[in-house]
């Protein structure tokens, strides 16, 4: 099983001023339903905005995404596939 990374855009009002436990529980509730869907689907981490978070992930499909979504309640509104990664390294290769 080959997995591919990609960037998914969650629509959630106010999740940038949820406090440590609001996110631990979020996190914990994604993770229960990782759990179910091991090994198609892998959280890598995700950025919190205002009303948005941005969430990386290693999937084999973008069904297997919107099923993690439908289980775990967090909406997938986006979901992009990520071909390539560049960081400051990539100036010096």
């Amino acid at each position: 099983m080959s997995l591919k990374r990609f960037m998914i855009e969650r629509d959630i009002p106010s999740v940038g001023s949820l406090d440590r436990g609001e996110l631990k529980g979020a996190a914990a509730t994604s993770n229960e339903a990782l759990a179910q869907l091991a090994p198609k689907v892998q959280w890598e981490h995700s950025y919190v905005a205002d009303n948005k978070t941005f969430c990386v992930y290693l999937a084999e499909s973008e069904d297997a995404i919107r099923k993690h979504a439908e289980i775990s309640g967090f909406p997938a509104s986006k979901i992009t596939p990520i071909g390539k990664i560049i960081d400051p390294t990539t100036a010096s290769g």
